[in-house]
């Protein structure tokens, strides 16, 4: 016992805040994403269905008259099967969850005092969805295959994703929170970072998931629009919740140099 507690004391001292703050964000985060994603998943019935293919069809009229239905056009154009779908299909499905928890747990270790305003803004973002998801569910493109959508997805993985469970509901396209988590991660990153090519990769990868959702049929040009807005509302409160607490602020609150590792203080 006593050489395992001196292993994490030993570990303890070169996290960033102890062992304590880590296992509150820890559950912090995977709380509300399982929250998230449940109620996502149960908000789906019948009625959603039919509510969702209304609004999509509402939705293609809309982008249609303003001359912005194009997304076919770009299906077709990189092939709703192939290398690039395949690439696509790839990054849609690591991009949410692997770069994003990947990107949050650098941040947490290397740009702590940033960390809790970035975990703020994907609260709120998590909160606003789901509200959104159930006063507006809308089907994504590819339940259209009568305008020429392939679902890349289903396509590169062989699983169809047409079927709603607990943790998955197929009309929630809008807003893409593809999108907003790209922003959410890849704008504080541009700053964050310091290597140029790193600061240029941040800096396009939300155009890079723009791309990846439209391509694969997974989401319409207004979605990724709206999931922008809801990036720079997600922002907004973040920093509304920062002038609470300090702590909480884009620079978080200064700690103690004696507190922070010189790794982390890098």
């Amino acid at each position: 016992m006593g050489a395992k507690g001196n292993l994490f004391g030993r570990i303890g001292r070169h996290l960033p805040r102890g062992w304590g703050d880590l296992a509150l964000q820890v559950a912090l985060v995977f709380a509300g994403y399982v929250i998230y994603s449940v109620v996502r998943g149960l908000v789906d019935t019948p009625q959603t269905a039919i509510a969702a293919f209304e609004n999509g069809r509402t939705l293609i009229s809309i982008q249609q008259d303003l001359g912005i239905f194009v997304e076919p056009s770009i299906q077709q154009a990189f092939g709703g099967t192939g290398l690039v779908a395949d690439v696509a299909s790839w990054i849609y499905l690591n991009a949410q969850i692997s770069v994003t928890f990947a990107a949050l747990v650098w941040i947490y270790f290397r740009r702590n005092r940033s960390f809790y305003f970035v975990r703020n803004t994907f609260m709120v973002a998590w909160l606003m969805a789901l509200v959104v998801y159930i006063v507006m569910p809308v089907a994504p493109p590819r339940f259209f295959p009568e305008f020429g959508f392939v679902d890349s997805v289903a396509a590169f993985t062989g699983v169809s994703a047409s079927t709603s469970n607990a943790l998955f509901n197929p009309y929630a396209a809008v807003p893409s929170m593809h999108v907003a988590f790209s922003l959410m991660i890849g704008v504080p990153l541009v700053f964050l970072v310091r290597r140029r090519a790193v600061k240029a990769f941040w800096a396009v990868y939300p155009l890079l998931v723009t791309f990846v959702i439209i391509v694969t049929g997974n989401h319409f040009i207004a979605d990724a629009v709206l999931g922008a807005v809801a990036a720079g509302i997600a922002g907004a409160g973040a920093t509304w919740l920062g002038r609470l607490r300090p702590e909480w602020s884009l620079r978080g609150a200064e700690v103690p140099e004696a507190a922070v590792p010189a790794q982390v203080q890098a």
